[in-house]
């Protein structure tokens, strides 16, 4: 079995290092976040809908915006991230907010030995897969959190996107649709503020959406849908343009920028 603990130490460190800009990024909003805004996109409240009294697990939630927005709409969540500092402002946010979220700092494929309880939900988006080698693990790791007819949801980024080398500012096609080696980039800033004084060293991995399907149905998981969008909520790429929904496509849409997954614990 490969080695990837140098990897995992690497993005964590760099995570740790993005959270302070993040927090005080126009993207992430955070006054705004304090004084009520919803973090979360319409992708996935539409897909999830009324949360009430529902248990919810959020992987990979950074500092846990989108958690406590769930928590807001009734839940009760819990959060996972590799980032301590992550974790640390997710608990203060929680405190602060009075709300009644849980935070646990750990490597999400080791989320199993860290969090006991099963949940309704199991929730990630965004941005998540592409820091994991291997996603039946990840898969099996869902399955093990979720409680029998429970949902798994996930909103991400196409594999497609993660095709492009963005660095130079124009999209280089650079990297396969399904590679197995490690992607290693470095350059600095970060994509909630390009300008930023931080250094970004990462370790990332590329998951068709045959890997991403396979490792949740070998896990015991049925797919309920599996929806492609030519639009993104957020403006992370270059050269997008804004719709009147608000979202963000490429000029020419010749190739979707999100997808979307529900899938069912039988």
């Amino acid at each position: 079995m490969t080695d990837n603990s140098q990897y995992f130490s690497t993005n964590k460190i760099t995570w740790n290092n993005k959270v302070k800009v993040h927090a005080e990024s126009e993207m992430y909003a955070m006054d705004a976040f304090k004084k009520g805004k919803n973090s979360l996109m319409p992708y996935e409240l539409n897909a999830l809908g009324d949360v009430t009294g529902k248990s919810l697990l959020h992987l990979q939630c950074h500092f846990g915006q989108d958690t406590l927005s769930w928590s807001r709409l009734g839940a009760k969540c819990t959060g996972v991230d590799l980032s301590d500092a992550g974790i640390k402002l997710a608990k203060d946010l929680n405190n602060e907010l009075n709300l009644d979220a849980e935070f646990v700092c750990c490597n999400v494929l080791d989320t199993t030995k860290h969090v006991r309880n099963s949940f309704d939900i199991v929730f990630t988006s965004y941005g998540v897969i592409g820091w994991l080698p291997d996603l039946k693990p990840w898969g099996k790791m869902i399955a093990e959190k979720l409680k029998t007819g429970g949902t798994f949801y996930m909103a991400e980024f196409h594999p497609i996107v993660w095709m492009f080398d963005y660095l130079d500012g124009k999209p280089v096609m650079k990297y396969g649709y399904m590679q197995d080696e490690v992607i290693y980039e470095e350059y600095e800033g970060t994509y909630a503020n390009e300008n930023a004084n931080i250094t970004s060293k990462e370790y990332g991995w590329n998951h068709g959406l045959s890997e991403v399907i396979n490792a949740l149905t070998e896990a015991g998981l049925k797919i309920e849908y599996l929806n492609e969008h030519n639009e993104s909520p957020y403006n992370v790429l270059p050269d997008l343009e804004q719709t009147k929904s608000g979202n963000y496509v490429t000029k020419d849409k010749l190739y979707p920028l999100i997808f979307e997954l529900k899938a069912t614990k039988i």
